[in-house]
């Protein structure tokens, strides 16, 4: 019976033990299950991490060496330029007369020699102006004296204008005379003034004679001395017609007017 037993306890041990062990290995075989497949899981997520992150691209830096001495970079040299500047020689005569010009033979451009009667009318032509001639025989009437620049009303136009001259009254056909000696530079039929005289006395002075008659003793060019007659009084002025007869002087010096009264002697 003994025996009996003993043999029926083994083969439970040996059942039991059969049976440990196969469940020991099946959860060997479960965890190594489970670590491969947590390894597997592991490695795919590290690789999808790994796409989600930015690529950049770096530039390359290249980093050079401090302590290394470069020898061999080549000089850049400038082509020299050598000027050289041209001396021009004259050659020295020696041995060349010297010239010379007579006196005699230099040429300046100087005015002609006046002619003897031209010279002539100017020296009696340029006389003092104080010792003048009538222009008329009497002088005393004056009809319209100088007006120095002011207006004057004109009795015959009734416009307001200067009376650069002197009228003074005197009867158609008098003689009128040369106040001075001098040449006679124009004679003119004016349409205002009448005949008109200009008596210029080289010196700076005019005598402008208006309203003569047409049939003057004297023409253009003509050189007279104080007294000489130039004609008789005419009344030809129509701008003052409305005036008695008379005879209308102006003079001038240096191309202004001046009243003709003082130096006549009135």
């Amino acid at each position: 019976m003994v025996g009996g037993v003993s043999v029926k306890k083994n083969e439970l041990t040996d059942k039991h033990y059969a049976k440990g062990s196969k469940g020991f290995y099946a959860a060997l075989g479960i965890s190594a299950v489970m670590i491969g497949a947590a390894c597997l899981f592991a490695h795919k997520q590290g690789d999808r991490i790994a796409d989600m992150k930015p690529v950049t691209n770096k530039p390359a830096v290249h980093e050079a060496a401090v302590d290394r001495q470069v020898t061999n970079i080549p000089k850049a040299t400038t082509p020299a330029y050598r000027v050289t500047t041209a001396v021009v020689t004259m050659p020295i005569f020696t041995d060349a007369p010297t010239a010379t010009i007579p006196a005699a033979e230099i040429s300046v451009d100087a005015p002609p020699a006046a002619e003897p009667v031209q010279a002539e009318a100017e020296e009696t032509a340029a006389q003092d102006m104080t010792d003048l001639k009538l222009p008329v025989a009497d002088i005393s009437n004056i009809i319209n004296p100088f007006s120095g620049g002011e207006l004057v009303k004109n009795e015959t136009t009734g416009s307001w204008q200067t009376h650069n001259g002197v009228d003074i009254a005197a009867e158609v056909g008098a003689e009128v005379y040369a106040v001075a000696g001098g040449e006679v530079t124009a004679v003119k039929n004016d349409a205002l003034w009448g005949v008109t005289l200009l008596l210029d006395h080289k010196n700076g002075y005019t005598t402008r004679y208006c309203g003569l008659n047409a049939d003057l003793a004297v023409q253009e060019g003509d050189k007279l001395n104080g007294g000489d007659v130039i004609g008789t009084v005419g009344g030809s002025a129509d701008i003052e017609s409305s005036l008695a007869p008379h005879i209308h002087i102006e003079m001038t010096h240096n191309g202004a007017f001046i009243d003709p009264l003082p130096l006549l002697g009135s």
